[in-house]
């Protein structure tokens, strides 16, 4: 298997991802929006599925959590998986309903031994009922979340090797959070298990906040950033695995050459990535 690039399915790109097939290996489909989908629509998803590779990604599960995943969405996943029979699934290592509210967006949780734990146990409960492991994401922040014992790298490793789970790295996010809070992304890198990347999320986002205290908005509303396709080199470099990258654009969608040209880059990354690595053996 080799490296292989593509895009997140949303209805607006749909036409143009449809026409330029030849430039696009596989989709990602947000699997929330088909939890409760009409027949019709799961049965388009299925046909999707059948014309070329797609994976699914979970945004509402709430996995890092000190709360039990809800049972239903977990059935509304496996439903789901079952019918499309999907490469794979993922989902984030966040945190989004506490006391029966929905926050709304995804959270950090403090990045404690206790989050680590609950996480895991959270994460096998999916395997179970789902039948297969996520792969699980690192998300940004615009807060480093109080509380923590652990930095981010040592929390993402101890969840990955604890669950045997793959890693969906988001390098938009790695970068945005390394710049919000003053890290360098090649010693996060490091600090990861690279050997469990099995997937890449790239996406573009824009700052936010007053003179001298601005945030990187992690908003996929953007063009990936040169820093981002950089730091793809630098994992092409490092995982010896195939991976799968995916750029995500949630809004002011450019026109479907223009997401091309962004995959074309992608690839470009990463053969360069490669070729580092193959002559340094």
């Amino acid at each position: 298997m080799k490296d292989r690039v593509g895009l997140g399915w949303r209805p607006e790109l749909a036409a143009g991802i449809l026409s330029r097939l030849d430039a696009i290996d596989v989709v990602e489909v947000i699997a929330d929006d088909y939890f409760d989908a009409s027949r019709i629509h799961r049965r388009a998803l299925s046909t999707l599925a059948a014309q070329l590779p797609i994976t699914l990604h979970g945004v509402g599960l709430g996995m890092a959590s000190c709360s039990a995943v809800e049972r239903r969405r977990l059935d509304k996943m496996a439903r789901l998986v079952n019918e499309v029979e999907p490469e794979c699934w993922s989902e984030h290592l966040a945190f989004v309903r506490a006391g029966g509210i929905e926050i709304g967006h995804l959270s950090a949780p403090p990045r404690t031994v206790e989050t680590v734990e609950a996480t895991l146990t959270n994460l096998a409960a999916a395997r179970r009922i789902v039948g297969s492991a996520p792969q699980i994401e690192n998300i940004a922040t615009l807060l480093d979340p109080p509380g923590s014992t652990l930095d981010e790298p040592a929390w993402l490793r101890a969840i990955a090797l604890g669950s045997g789970s793959d890693l969906l790295l988001d390098l938009h996010n790695v970068h945005a959070n390394t710049l919000n809070f003053g890290h360098a992304p090649l010693t996060f890198l490091a600090g990861l298990p690279l050997d469990k990347v099995a997937m890449i999320h790239l996406a573009g986002g824009k700052w936010i906040g007053p003179a001298g205290q601005e945030r990187l908005l992690d908003d996929h509303l953007h063009d990936v950033p040169d820093p981002v396709f950089a730091l793809l080199e630098e994992v092409a470099a490092r995982v010896r695995r195939p991976l799968t990258v995916i750029i995500e654009r949630d809004g002011e969608y450019p026109p479907i050459e223009h997401l091309v040209q962004q995959l074309a880059r992608a690839r470009a990354a990463l053969a360069q990535g490669r070729a580092r690595a193959e002559a340094c053996r």
